[in-house]
């Protein structure tokens, strides 16, 4: 398959249309960390179409994950992922297909990057992707899951969302010394940073979940067990945030980190308020909040 340039318009453009948080936190950012981190979070959600793909089965879905893990170490044995894509879409979201439509330019992009960089970024991806495929194996054919206990869900969550905290880390890291000095206390609440946030997802969008026949709550766990085990991950993701500040790490690094975290802190205090989500004013007042510090 071709690959064209990805540039940096391209890749605001794919953000925008697959995830509008990463798509407001990205840009705050530094370059280079800014294309590595928007490149890096569009191969996670390739993996996640993949995983999700609505339109597919489950056998499907594991046979794409399967070779989407190949495609990343550049092999090209057997069915290949992107084929499985082009006879039948696994989603009807125009962003999505887009997005689908581009990995060989998002991957080219990874390469293109500085060494140690690009293996950490594919190694990553992988071991999420790998992780999922563990999930996907689970579901029924209309690609149902039940999740058994809260170690389950710790697990799905950190297959995730737990992962992508532990590559930033290390991109940060790299890209900054004075989180690279850090980053023994950053590691430490690294996966509960990214956990954290899937929490709240998995919270917020549990109506839905449960529509496609999905029970990411343990059906025997109360759900302010759930809350609780959120809260408790936040209060560490704002840990992971005060340690980027005392170290002073750069301020778009830190703005990156604090966003994401407020909105999902905010989105669960609406949620036990009884909103279906965080309205659209609180959020934009929390984004403003943020990006005024620059």
């Amino acid at each position: 398959m071709r690959t064209t340039t990805l540039a940096d318009p391209d890749l605001a453009r794919l953000l925008e249309r697959t995830s509008r948080t990463f798509a407001l936190a990205i840009p705050l950012l530094e370059a280079p960390l800014a294309r590595q981190v928007g490149v890096a979070y569009l191969l996670f959600r390739i993996a996640d179409e993949l995983e999700d793909a609505a339109l597919w089965s489950r056998d499907r879905r594991a046979a794409a994950l399967a070779s989407f893990v190949r495609w990343l170490d550049g092999e090209d044995a057997g069915l290949n992922w992107p084929e499985l894509v082009a006879r039948t879409p696994p989603t009807r979201d125009a962003g999505c297909l887009e997005l689908l439509s581009r990995a060989p330019d998002v991957l080219a992009a990874v390469r293109a990057m500085d060494a140690g960089v690009a293996t950490a970024i594919v190694a990553h991806v992988k071991r999420t992707a790998l992780g999922m495929a563990e999930f996907v194996a689970r579901q029924d054919e209309g690609g149902g899951i039940t999740l058994a206990d809260v170690d389950d869900l710790r697990r799905y969550a950190y297959v995730v969302a737990g992962i992508v905290g532990e590559l930033l880390t290390e991109l940060f890291a790299v890209a900054d010394p004075r989180a690279a000095a850090a980053r023994e206390a950053l590691d430490a609440d690294a996966a509960s940073f990214g956990e954290g946030l899937q929490l709240v997802n998995i919270l917020k969008d549990a109506p839905a979940d449960a529509r496609e026949g999905r029970a990411y709550l343990p059906a025997d766990v109360p759900r302010g067990a759930i809350v609780e085990l959120a809260r408790a991950d936040l209060a560490r993701a704002e840990r992971y945030v005060r340690t980027l500040v005392e170290a002073r790490a750069s301020r778009g690094v830190v703005m990156f980190c604090d966003l994401p975290v407020r909105l999902a802190i905010a989105t669960l205090a609406a949620l036990d308020a009884g909103a279906p989500k965080l309205a659209r004013e609180d959020a934009l007042g929390i984004v403003a909040a943020v990006t005024s510090r620059r």
